[in-house]
C-alpha cells in the first residue's frame, strides 16, 4: 500500500502544432497525475484510463515544456492480491511501468472506431429479422469501402455514413434509459481505508476532468465507486480533508447539477446487521452532512451493492424525508429470480418507498449496445413504466465513466431499432417512475438476498464488537441524558460522541461489518472498536460521577452500599456481581428502575434459592421456582422446563445446547457464502474434554462447566448459568477456534410447533416461515437475526437470544444460532 513518486519532464515537438496531444502512461499500480500541485487525472489500466490529455490542439502560446508528477499505487483497481480479483494482498507483488510516451492522438481515427463498433453490434445483436440490422452492416461495409487509412481526407465522409443511421430518429412509444455517470467505491474491502482516499480522488478528478470538456455529464457517486452519480458523506468528507482543491471543484459542479450527491448515509452499511439506532444514525450523520456542504438533503436512499435490505428501511427512509430507493444486488439471487425491476416496497409499519433495480443488473455498465438492449429485455415491468436507469461506469475500486462510454451513448441517444438513452439524473428517473407508478405492484417485507449468508457469521471478533459499541454509545447518551436533565454544570459530550458514532457506522460498511475484507481492513476495525469502547467508558464515567454525586460520597457510619444503574426501559430485577471485602465478589438480587438507579444496601431475599444438584448417573439438575433445567454430563440440556405450567420444552430423545459442525466449503466465495448442501454435512460435537461440573452451588446463583473438544484442534468452554427468580438460563461461551473450511451451530429443538418464527430486526420484528415449501422458503436456511429469535405457539414459546451473534435458522421446531 506504499505509493511512488515519478517526476515527468515533457517537451512536445514544435512540429505538433495544431495537434492533439496525450500523455500516456501503462502501469498494473493505480496512479495519479499532479499538475501545479494539484491532480488532475487518475490513471487505470483496468478502468480503461491511460492517458492525460495535454491539449486537444496544441497552440504556439502553449507551454510546450512542462513537469508533471506521477503518484503511483502499488496496487490496481481490485487490491493488491495474486491471480484472482478477489483475493489476500501478495506481499511479494511487485508493480510494472510499461509505459510512458508522448503522443498524438487520431480523434478522427478514434471516431469512426467508435462508429463501427456501434454499427457492428447493432448487425449482430438487433437479429436478422430487424431490417436495422441489415442497415447498420451495410452502412459499415460502405464505411470500411470509403476509407483509405493512407489518405485520412477520407475519414469525415466515412463518419457522416453513420452519422445518417444515427440520426434516424425512434417512436414515441419506445423506453427510454435514463444513463447516469457512476463510480463504486467500497470504503474498505481489498485494500485498507487510508487507499480508499486515494481511490476517491483518483476517480472523481477524472469525473470532474470529463465534465469540463462534457456539460451535459451527470455522475452519482455511490459510497462503492463504480459511476458517477452518488456518494457517501465519509468519503466526500476524506476528500474535503485531503484533497481542498479537487473537493472546491466538486462543489461548483454540485452547484451546477451535474455531480449529485446521492445515498444519504454516513456509509453505504450493511442493510440487515446495524441496529435500528446505528441505521438512523447512518442517515442522520449522512443527511447533516449533504445539508452543511451542498445545502440539500438526499431524497434517494442508494444502496447498490449489500447483502439484503431489512424489512425496517422503508419506515426509515421515510422518517429522514427520502421516499426513493434504488439498488441491484437481488440480482444475484442464487434460487428465485426477484420478480421486479420497478414496484413500491413496505416495512413493517406499512411505509412505503417508490424502489428501482436496474434492470441491467450492474451498477457498472460500459454505454455498449449489448447492454442498452439488456436492460429493456430484463426489464421486468415493462408495460407498467416505460423507463429504467443505466449507471454506467468502473466501479468496486473506483474508476467512473470514460470518454468512450459517453461517445458510445451519444450515438444512441433517439436512434431507430434501440431504446433512447438520455443523460439523466436520479431526480429525474424517479420523478417520471412517480408520474407512471399507477400500476406498480407491492412487495411486503424484506429484501432477502439468497446468497452470502455466511457473512452473518463471519468474523466473530467484528459482530462483537458491533454489537458492543453500540450498547456502549446507548449507555453514554442515556446517562448523559439524565445527568443533564439533573445538572445544567454538566456539558453533554456531543462532539466525543459524533465522533465515536463516526468510527462506529464507519466500521459498518458493507464490507467490514460482514466480514468480506481483508486481515488489515478486520485490524483497523478492531482498532477502532477499542478505542470506542476506551472513550465510551471514560464518557459513561464522566456521566455517572455527575449524575449520581451525591449517592457515590461515603458518608461516616453509613452502610456500605453499591450503585446499580439500568439503562433500558423496563424495570429489571436481577442477580449482580458487585465488589466485596479484599477484592473479592458477593452476588445480590436487586430491582432497579428503568432508566434509572438504585443505591442496593440489603439485597432482596429471593422467593427461592437456586438448587443445584448432582445425579447418579453424573447429569445435573437446576432449579429456581421458575424453570428447572436438566443436564448431561456433555453439557446438553435434557429438559427444560416452565414450572408454573409443567410444559417441558425438550422434546423426547432430543439434546438442546446441542453444538454441530458442519462443513463449509461453498460455490464461490469463502467470506461471504454458505450453501445449503453444508446442512448435509452436520456433524454433532461429542468428544468431551472435561465433563459437566459444578461450579456454584445454588443459592442466588448456579452454574456448571464443560469442555469439548470441536473438530481436530479447536477446544469449547462453556459455563452454564442459572440466577434466582430468573425465567431464563444463560450460556456463557468460550471458543478457540482453529479449523478451517468448518461451519460451528449451536442448535436447541423445542416442543412448540408452529409454521412461523419470529426474529428480532431493528425496531421490531420479523416472521419467517419454519418449512421449506417454497423455493423462497428453503433460499433462506440461513438468516440473519439481531439479539433474539422466538418460536411459539398459543399459551407458550421459547427464545433464544444472545450478544454478539447474527446467523440463525428455525427449521421445523430446531432454533439454531451460528457461532
Amino acid at each position: 500500500w506504499e505509493t511512488c513518486w515519478f517526476k515527468v519532464e515533457l517537451s512536445i515537438p514544435q512540429a505538433w502544432a495544431g495537434r492533439e496531444v496525450h500523455f500516456v502512461w501503462e502501469s498494473d499500480g493505480e496512479g495519479m497525475v499532479w499538475r501545479d500541485a494539484q491532480p488532475v487525472q487518475g490513471l487505470t489500466k483496468e478502468g480503461e484510463k491511460t492517458s492525460y490529455i495535454l491539449t486537444r490542439s496544441l497552440k504556439e502560446s502553449e507551454p510546450h515544456s512542462l513537469t508533471l508528477y506521477v503518484e503511483l499505487a502499488c496496487n490496481g483497481l481490485f487490491g493488491a492480491g495474486k491471480g484472482s480479483m478477489i483475493a489476500p494482498p501478495d506481499p511479494d507483488r511487485r508493480v510494472t511501468l510499461s509505459k510512458a510516451e508522448l503522443v498524438v492522438f487520431n480523434r478522427d481515427v478514434y471516431e469512426l472506431l467508435v462508429d463501427l463498433e456501434i454499427l457492428l453490434d447493432m448487425a449482430q445483436l438487433l437479429g436478422e429479422e430487424n431490417q436495422r440490422s441489415f442497415q447498420a452492416l451495410y452502412t459499415a461495409n460502405q464505411m470500411v469501402n470509403m476509407c483509405d487509412v493512407t489518405d485520412p481526407s477520407t475519414f469525415p465522409a466515412a463518419h457522416d455514413l453513420a452519422a445518417a443511421i444515427f440520426s434516424q430518429r425512434n417512436g414515441e412509444s419506445q423506453h427510454t434509459i435514463h444513463a447516469m455517470g457512476h463510480c463504486h467505491i467500497d470504503s474498505a474491502w481489498l485494500w485498507p481505508y487510508e487507499e480508499t482516499i486515494r481511490k476517491c480522488a483518483r476517480s472523481w478528478v477524472t469525473v470532474v476532468h470529463l465534465m469540463e470538456h462534457n456539460p451535459e455529464l451527470t455522475f452519482a457517486c455511490s459510497q462503492l465507486g463504480l459511476i458517477p452519480v452518488l456518494w457517501q458523506a465519509q468519503q466526500f468528507e476524506w476528500v474535503r480533508s485531503c484533497y481542498p482543491g479537487l473537493y472546491a471543484r466538486i462543489q461548483d459542479f454540485v452547484a451546477k447539477g451535474q455531480f449529485i450527491p446521492v445515498g444519504g448515509t454516513w456509509v453505504e452499511m450493511d442493510g440487515n446487521l446495524p441496529s435500528g439506532e446505528s441505521m438512523v444514525r447512518q442517515f442522520l450523520q449522512g443527511q447533516r452532512f449533504f445539508q452543511e456542504q451542498f445545502g440539500r438533503l438526499c431524497s434517494e436512499f442508494w444502496l447498490p451493492d449489500t447483502f439484503g435490505y431489512s424489512a425496517q428501511l422503508p419506515q426509515l427512509m421515510r422518517g429522514c424525508g427520502i421516499q426513493r430507493f434504488l439498488t441491484q444486488k437481488l440480482s444475484w439471487n442464487l434460487v428465485n429470480s426477484f420478480p421486479h425491476h420497478t414496484f413500491f416496497w413496505e416495512g413493517i409499519d406499512g411505509s412505503q418507498v417508490l424502489t428501482h433495480f436496474p434492470p441491467g443488473d450492474s451498477y457498472g455498465m460500459h454505454g455498449r449496445v449489448e447492454e442498452i438492449l439488456k436492460t429493456v429485455k430484463n426489464n421486468k415491468d415493462k408495460g407498467r413504466v416505460n423507463h429504467s436507469a443505466f449507471l454506467f461506469g468502473f466501479g468496486d475500486g473506483g474508476g467512473g465513466p470514460t470518454q468512450k462510454m459517453l461517445d458510445r451513448m451519444k450515438r444512441m441517444s433517439n436512434t431507430d431499432g434501440l431504446p433512447r438513452v438520455q443523460i439523466s439524473t436520479p431526480d429525474q428517473l424517479f420523478s417520471v417512475l412517480e408520474k407512471e407508478s399507477s400500476q406498480l405492484c407491492t412487495w411486503v417485507g424484506e429484501l432477502f438476498l439468497e446468497l452470502h449468508n455466511g457473512t452473518y457469521t463471519t468474523q466473530a471478533q467484528i459482530k462483537k464488537g458491533n454489537r458492543e459499541c453500540e450498547r456502549i454509545l446507548h449507555d453514554v447518551e442515556v446517562l448523559s441524558s439524565l445527568a443533564v436533565a439533573q445538572d445544567r454544570g454538566f456539558q453533554y459530550p456531543a462532539s466525543q460522541l459524533q465522533q465515536l458514532w463516526r468510527l462506529l457506522l464507519l466500521n459498518q460498511f458493507h464490507d467490514v461489518l460482514p466480514g468480506s475484507c481483508i486481515q488489515l481492513v478486520v485490524e483497523d476495525a478492531l482498532q477502532y472498536y477499542t478505542e470506542i469502547r476506551r472513550a465510551g467508558a471514560q464518557l459513561q464515567e464522566e456521566a455517572v460521577q455527575s449524575l449520581c454525586r451525591d449517592l457515590l460520597q461515603p458518608k461516616a457510619r453509613s452502610t456500605p452500599s453499591t450503585l446499580v444503574l439500568n439503562t433500558l426501559s423496563w424495570e429489571r430485577t436481577e442477580v449482580i456481581s458487585r465488589p466485596g471485602p479484599e477484592g473479592t465478589e458477593t452476588l445480590a438480587l436487586v430491582t432497579v428502575p428503568s432508566m434509572g438507579y438504585a443505591l442496593v444496601q440489603e439485597p432482596l431475599v429471593p422467593p427461592q434459592p437456586v438448587a443445584v444438584r448432582k445425579q447418579e448417573d453424573g447429569s445435573i439438575t437446576m432449579e429456581n421456582g421458575v424453570i428447572a433445567v436438566c443436564l448431561d454430563t456433555m453439557g446438553r440440556l435434557t429438559s427444560l422446563q416452565l414450572l408454573d405450567s409443567g410444559r417441558e420444552s425438550v422434546p423426547d430423545g432430543c439434546y438442546a445446547n446441542q453444538f454441530a459442525l458442519f462443513d463449509d466449503v461453498p460455490l464461490y466465495w469463502d467470506a461471504w457464502d454458505v450453501m445449503d448442501y453444508h446442512l448435509e454435512t452436520r456433524k454433532p460435537v461429542t468428544t468431551l474434554l472435561k465433563p459437566l461440573e459444578i461450579t456454584l452451588a445454588g443459592g442466588l446463583r448456579g452454574s456448571v462447566r464443560f469442555s469439548l473438544q470441536v473438530g481436530k484442534s479447536s477446544t469449547l468452554t462453556q459455563e452454564i448459568i442459572l440466577d434466582a427468580a430468573c425465567p431464563y438460563l444463560r450460556f456463557l461461551t468460550q471458543v478457540k477456534w482453529k479449523e478451517a473450511h468448518k461451519f460451528l451451530k449451536v442448535e436447541f429443538p423445542v416442543q412448540v410447533r408452529s409454521t412461523n418464527a419470529t426474529y428480532e430486526i431493528q425496531f421490531g420484528h420479523l416472521q419467517r416461515p419454519t418449512h421449506w415449501n417454497t423455493s423462497w422458503d428453503w433460499a433462506r436456511f440461513e438468516v440473519w437475526v439481531h439479539k433474539w429469535l422466538d418460536l411459539s405457539e398459543h399459551g407458550f414459546g421459547v427464545a433464544l437470544l444472545n450478544d454478539c451473534k447474527y446467523g440463525a435458522s428455525a427449521h421445523r421446531n430446531i432454533l439454531s444460532l451460528s457461532l
